[in-house]
């Protein structure tokens, strides 16, 4: 597992732009598989149910357009880091059609942002505190693995 993306080990043989454009379609008709009373049960204590796993990548997606954009606004910035624990402790009572909404709105425009930086942009640093110095493309990596590693788990919810 790479330290600059550890989302890395989920990357396929697809195009980045392909796994990105067709996540929220496929978390979609994922979620539609599955049993409407189960979105918010976690399928075990220390893992987050359907509808905590939307409202992260509802997040997940803003913080990633703001490094996208900040990689590119700023020279060789440092990004912020947050607790994803944490930020889901807020995740009660959100409706997971609000989260999906929020998801895929993000997720096409931060689609077209990084359509019109690639391939220019691609090499431009930027550095994680924790992970170390990276570029645009590193990023654009690292939010496609994190998009396929919740797939999987999204697949295996809706198989149970």
């Amino acid at each position: 597992m790479s330290i600059l993306n550890p989302y890395a080990q989920y990357l396929d043989d697809r195009p980045l732009g392909t796994i990105l454009s067709s996540t929220p379609e496929e978390v979609r008709s994922l979620l539609s598989a599955m049993n409407p009373d189960n979105l918010s049960t976690s399928p075990n204590p220390d893992k987050w149910s359907a509808r905590e796993i939307i409202c992260h990548l509802a997040d997940c997606e803003l913080v990633f357009g703001f490094r996208l954009r900040q990689t590119l606004a700023e020279d060789a910035p440092i990004i912020q880091p947050f607790d994803q624990d944490k930020w889901a402790a807020a995740y009660d009572g959100i409706p997971i059609a609000q989260a999906l909404e929020v998801f895929s709105a993000l997720r096409g425009w931060n689609v077209q942002f990084i359509n019109a930086s690639l391939p220019q942009a691609a090499t431009r640093p930027v550095t994680h505190p924790d992970r170390g110095t990276m570029t645009f493309q590193t990023l654009v990596e690292t939010i496609a693995g994190h998009d396929l590693n919740h797939l999987i788990q999204l697949r295996k919810m809706a198989e149970a």
